[in-house]
């Protein structure tokens, strides 16, 4: 598969759909892939570029990667940089970058959180695996509780400052402590552009906390990651548990969060779905999509037919 690659010249008339993030310059696809399970050094580098062109290929044009992502950490911004030496090389200008510090990289009281030291050297190494100048999107990955708000914004200021990411973003934060960000950031001219945070059918924290609405109200955009709740939201399990799974390899997602009232829910709603002329995943997708302030959502699939079915939530139905 190690080809010359050549992007579809229809890319853009594929049905995707953009959308404006918050009251900035940037349109988003509506669905945005991410790299954090299926892109490591665990997966073939074919496999990942094959899911990266198709993605290409349909419109989506926002990768969305963290400094730990792998496995093993680093390994998914590794692979991207390969991708975007080879297959990318051509079409930078086309996609927008995102990648996050915050999470555990390095052994010792710097490789985690949110201080300067942490994310000027974090930013630098995401630099360097992706062969990069800069990143269109940095995230300071999730609240630091001791670190002072301060130091971490003011460091995600002097990111951009100095050329090595175009925009910044808030992932994870609770709502007081992003009220903060959102005023600090667009003081010292450097206004956030996105939050990133889960938001699905299952669960609608940044909705109930307030979240969404501080979004609409700052003109900030949201994304959500995790819109099918790993794949629950979707046929996998209705019949049971797939050996091959990512429930059955009880990682991020455990055996025991498929209670007997949640199957019961997901079997009434895709009996909904099906009524509407829809799979379960496509409504849950369209759900997200349809929330205030959302502007993209971000799917992982560990699949071409996986990405393809995704992208059938952004079709028109009869």
């Amino acid at each position: 598969m190690n080809t010359t690659y050549q992007p579809s010249p229809r890319r853009y008339e594929s049905g995707m759909a953009y959308a404006r993030c918050g009251r900035s310059g940037v349109m988003l696809p509506r669905i945005s892939l991410g790299l954090w399970q299926n892109f490591g050094a665990t997966v073939s580098l074919d496999h990942s570029r094959g899911l990266c062109r198709y993605a290409f290929d349909h419109g989506i044009t926002h990768f969305d990667l963290a400094n730990n992502y792998g496995p093993p950490p680093g390994s998914a911004e590794e692979t991207m940089g390969r991708l975007l030496a080879t297959d990318f090389a051509a079409h930078r200008d086309e996609l927008f970058l995102s990648t996050k510090a915050g999470y555990e990289m390095w052994p010792g009281p710097y490789g985690n959180w949110g201080s300067r030291k942490s994310l000027m050297a974090s930013i630098d190494q995401s630099l360097g695996r992706l062969g990069v100048d800069y990143v269109d999107l940095f995230y300071i990955h999730r609240y630091d509780p001791l670190t002072p708000i301060e130091e971490t914004l003011r460091a995600m200021v002097d990111i951009v400052r100095q050329g090595k990411a175009l925009y910044l973003g808030i992932s994870r934060w609770p709502l007081e402590a992003t009220r903060q960000a959102f005023d600090y950031l667009a003081a010292h001219d450097t206004p956030a552009l996105i939050y990133q945070g889960r938001l699905n059918l299952l669960d609608r924290a940044p909705q109930t906390e307030g979240i969404t609405a501080l979004c609409r109200e700052a003109g900030v955009g949201f994304i959500s990651f995790s819109p099918l709740a790993q794949g629950l939201l979707t046929d996998r399990y209705l019949h049971g548990v797939p050996a091959d799974s990512r429930l059955a390899r009880s990682g991020s997602l455990r055996p025991e969060m498929l209670t007997p009232e949640l199957l019961s829910q997901l079997k009434t709603w895709n009996e909904e779905a099906a009524t509407q002329g829809q799979t379960l995943a496509e409504m849950a997708l369209r759900w997200v999509l349809q929330q205030e302030a959302v502007t993209s959502v971000i799917v992982g699939a560990s699949s071409v037919e996986q990405l393809a079915v995704n992208l059938g939530a952004l079709a028109e139905k009869p």
